[in-house]
């Protein structure tokens, strides 16, 4: 009999009006919003960072063929140095074009020579630039 009546109580219990929970159309539309901007900004942020990412890459490789221009100037043992070189190189699947300027200083036994890097060979937007001192062998 105990059983019986508890059954009669949950059925009487499951009789009344059951209030329900869920959104509203507003709140749906509302939450959309706000994740349709914080998308947008996002979506902005990852452009700004490829963005970035892509300059500093082609600055590290400008500064790397510029570097072994001046490695190789230095090797080179002509004197002076030839003012206005240029040239071509292929690093990590693209073409760089660089030039080598010298600039003469109060001594005559030093010179300045200074590497500028570009992307493109008419372009006039240097990637890098990077300068040594070479000094004339004596014998």
């Amino acid at each position: 009999m105990i059983k019986c009546n508890t059954l009669l109580h949950n059925n009487k219990s499951t009789n009344s009006p059951i209030k329900k929970q869920g959104f509203t159309l507003i709140e749906v539309m509302l939450a959309m919003a706000v994740f349709a901007v914080a998308g947008v900004a996002l979506l902005g942020v990852a452009d700004n960072n490829y963005r970035h990412i892509s300059l500093l890459e082609d600055k590290m490789f400008a500064n790397w063929v510029a570097s072994n221009q001046l490695v190789e100037a230095s090797l080179n043992s002509s004197w002076p140095p030839k003012n206005n070189k240029k040239g071509e190189v292929e690093l990590a699947g693209r073409t760089w074009y660089w030039q080598q300027k010298v600039i003469k200083t109060a001594s005559s036994d030093l010179q300045s020579v200074v590497i500028e890097v570009r992307k493109n060979k008419e372009d006039e937007l240097i990637t890098a630039s990077l300068m040594t001192y070479l000094s004339k062998a004596k014998p």
